[in-house]
């Protein structure tokens, strides 16, 4: 049953779609989908497609080396919490943003502000991050 999410879910992305899954039982969405609920451990939960818009909470840069070989292209590149129209947070890569120390305090300064998705291809995988704007 894991594998089947897994690959649902990385299928809809390749396809330009964040899926999660909705609670029948508490009404919750867990994302990226699980085979459990986040909220109450329920199995019942039908699929749903998420509008992928919501608010950078958080930025920051990274300061280690990628953890893949794979993203040595993306470097350097933010790194935030995205809270979505949904409810869920999210821990992703941001894009089309400047991550200076100037900037990366300005934006602190500024609050949350809006992004949408922008899905990545690395090396024929395909991996969520946000773009601000």
């Amino acid at each position: 049953m894991a594998d089947s999410t897994v690959k649902k879910y990385y299928d809809g992305l390749a396809q330009g779609k964040l899926l999660g899954k909705k609670c029948n039982k508490c009404g919750k969405v867990t994302f990226p989908p699980t085979t459990a609920c986040n909220e109450c451990g329920s199995y019942e939960q039908d699929w749903t497609e998420l509008s992928g818009r919501g608010r950078l909470l958080f930025l920051s840069h990274g300061i280690a080396p990628p953890p893949n070989p794979r993203f040595n292209d993306l470097a350097p590149y933010g790194y935030g919490h995205v809270k979505l129209e949904e409810g869920v947070y999210v821990q992703a890569i941001i894009t089309g943003v400047d991550i200076s120390p100037n900037a990366l305090r300005k934006h602190f300064e500024a609050g949350p502000s809006p992004v949408i998705p922008d899905i990545l291809d690395v090396e024929g995988l395909p991996v969520l991050a946000f773009k601000a704007g």
